[in-house]
């Protein structure tokens, strides 16, 4: 280790603990960063391998794919990547693995994933053409069963807000999970989901009040549902999205609005819901000042798309969602990200007032992203806030930690990207000495 330079330009350190899955596996990963800790460690221009000794006879097989990139570890972590992955990716991007030959089992693991996917493109040509008919039958059948679900939610939740909220409190929210379920079987997926977040505002602190704003929008989205034909199409689209209906990528690819920009790449943002992983990846256009989101889903225990690495710059041209506010997008093409040293946001009000435009366009909008300069986090009100030299400040969420920040920060304003929501600022990221750290 430590001599011949990689063929394949290796990433930044940055890059690499963009990846990490979480701070503390970023730390873990640091320790590993050492080439003491690592034997038979090899790179080329696919991947990145080697063996580290960990607490048992055996030392832990780890490989990278740097194309997607994907992860191989023999270590029984449920992370992805490992610390074992981190730390060998950290080590080639300080220059300290040689370039080599890829062992059997380097080959073997890339021959498969390459297989799989052969395998794969085989079997959509083989799938042919979708059967238009068909297709348009089921899509005939589900129309007609949200439509059913729509009026008869309309009907309840007329005769119920008229009847008062003490029921909701006596059942603890039960009865909104059973009109919840109904909307599942109605493929109704927006309004459950709505039904579901209610159920779970009965019993807080000034709940009736939250109550009351929660079903209001569960019974906008379903009365729009009834005037799909009347609404401007882009809100005809927000409207259908929000029930739950589904946009084909390849709808997307050919007809959504493309804009090319320099993208930062602000933050991400990992939930596990219905036994899936997502990730809510942010990008905010360098030239275009646009905003876009892009989402990625795995099962549990497989990896999530890591190419888009918080605190870097992305050439790309995305091609964006139809909706009134338009904000969810395809990446189409792309370069190699390159580490942002620096990021400049705007002001507090600046943020709020897009947040705005956007809730006037889509109501139903659940998070905005905001990117702030001059920030400094403190103390307010027994929780926590970032605020402007003026006073002016945003709540972070109840359940966020503060330190990171704190740590950082040391009473000096920072640049911060984050999540905006009702329930106040998440932060993803922020910019310190000349570099993003993944809070």
């Amino acid at each position: 280790m430590g001599g011949q330079v990689v063929t394949a330009v290796p990433w930044t350190a940055e890059r690499v603990a963009g990846l990490a899955p979480d701070p503390a596996s970023e730390k873990a990963g640091r320790a590993l960063a050492a080439p003491a800790k690592w034997s038979g460690a090899g790179a080329s221009e696919d991947a990145v391998w080697g063996f580290c000794q960990g607490s048992g006879k055996k030392p832990y097989q780890t490989c990278v794919e740097l194309a997607e990139p994907a992860f191989r570890c023999s270590c029984p972590s449920r992370k992805f990547p490992c610390k074992h992955a981190l730390g060998l990716l950290l080590l080639w991007a300080a220059g300290r693995i040689d370039t080599a030959e890829p062992p059997e089992w380097v080959h073997t693991w890339l021959a498969e994933r390459a297989d799989r996917a052969r395998r794969a493109e085989k079997r959509a040509e083989a799938a042919g053409p979708k059967d238009e008919e068909a297709a348009a039958r089921r899509a005939s059948e589900r129309a007609a069963r949200v439509e059913g679900g729509v009026a008869e939610l309309k009907v309840w939740l007329t005769d119920r807000i008229g009847a008062g909220f003490a029921g909701f409190e006596r059942s603890g929210g039960e009865e909104l999970r059973t009109v919840a379920a109904r909307m599942v079987d109605a493929q109704a997926s927006g309004l459950a989901g709505g039904l579901r977040r209610a159920a779970g505002i009965v019993g807080r602190r000034d709940w009736p009040e939250a109550l009351l704003g929660e079903l209001s929008l569960v019974y906008l989205l379903a009365d729009s549902a009834t005037r799909l034909d009347a609404l401007p199409l882009p809100l005809a689209e927000t409207v259908r999205t929000r029930l739950g209906f589904s946009v084909e990528t390849a709808r997307v690819l050919e007809q959504g609005e493309r804009v090319s920009d320099e993208w930062l790449i602000t933050g991400a943002a990992d939930e596990e819901n219905d036994r899936l992983l997502t990730r809510r990846t942010w990008l905010r256009g360098r030239l275009t000042g646009r905003d876009a989101l892009v989402l990625s889903f795995a099962p549990p225990g497989r990896p999530l798309d890591s190419s888009l690495p918080p605190g870097h710059f992305l050439t790309a041209e995305l091609a964006f969602y139809p909706g009134a506010a338009p904000l969810r997008a395809l990446v189409v093409e792309r370069e190699v990200p390159s580490a942002a040293s620096a990021a400049s946001g705007g002001s507090i009000s600046e943020a709020l007032a897009a947040y705005a435009r956007a809730m006037a366009a889509d109501p139903w909008l659940e998070r905005w992203p905001v990117l702030l300069s001059g920030v400094t986090p403190a103390e307010h009100g027994g929780g926590w806030c970032l605020s402007e030299k003026d006073g002016t400040a945003l709540p972070l969420v109840p359940y966020a930690w503060p330190w990171s920040l704190l740590a950082m920060s040391a009473g000096r304003p920072l640049t911060v990207a984050g999540e905006w929501s009702p329930a106040g600022l998440r932060p993803l990221t922020c910019w310190h000495e000349n570099r993003a750290v993944r809070l």
